[in-house]
């Protein structure tokens, strides 16, 4: 499901100053994934979805994107999905499946925030240990300030809860579009940026092909 760290990427772009044209979207999945089927109408309710949102509260936007997700999406494991042990999905592609593991939900909700507007720095895609579960998974996690507890939206359930609460769950890094993250007693300390992140590249390069905007993030 989750592997080690990569090496080699391109430098980190992003989606989300130009508007997403979900026609030409739609057009390029189709081109290169083959027929939508019903994942047409799973992309269609993402675009209605990034249409209405945008005027509501930050948390009420957490908790769409959140239940959005997690009733669009079923879990599913990388090797019966897409015949790969680790895969990360765009979101275009985990909703055409309508299934994914815990990473493409923490991606396709992370973008969907972003495009909502909740500024980057107050999102991480954190890898974390599920304890009762006893192997990796992946979560998005929302900062309201810089010191705050985060939140956590998690594809394990819809309840989006404080961090401090989630003690099932033991942070081991986090990530955005700004760089590469370690947690500890004092925060969390930028120890990188995403190029050593070659399956986050990957996603990145894929969105392209899809169709949205290429424009460097501020």
């Amino acid at each position: 499901m989750l592997l080690a760290l990569a090496l080699t990427c391109t430098a980190c772009v992003g989606y989300l100053r130009a508007d997403w044209d979900f026609s030409l979207i739609s057009r390029r999945a189709e081109a290169l994934y083959g027929p939508l089927g019903a994942g047409k109408q799973r992309i269609d309710a993402w675009q209605n979805l990034l249409a209405t949102e945008k005027q509501v509260s930050e948390l009420d936007k957490l908790k769409v994107v959140n239940l959005f997700f997690n009733k669009q999406m079923r879990y599913a494991e990388d090797i019966d999905l897409w015949h790969e042990v680790d895969y990360w999905a765009t979101p275009v592609e985990s909703l055409i499946k309508g299934a994914g593991d815990c990473e493409d939900y923490a991606i396709a909700k992370y973008f969907s925030l972003r495009r909502l507007g909740v500024p980057s720095e107050k999102l991480l895609i954190t890898y974390v240990k599920a304890l009762r579960l006893n192997r990796a998974h992946m979560v998005l996690t929302y900062y309201s300030s810089p010191n705050a507890m985060p939140l956590v939206l998690d594809s394990l359930i819809d309840d989006i809860k404080p961090a401090s609460q989630r003690t099932d769950l033991l942070p081991v890094y986090a990530f955005n579009a700004e760089g590469l993250w370690l947690p500890g007693a004092q925060g969390n300390k930028k120890v990188s940026d995403t190029k050593r992140l070659s399956r986050w590249q990957d996603v990145l390069k894929k969105m392209t092909a899809e169709g949205f905007p290429t424009e460097p993030e501020n």
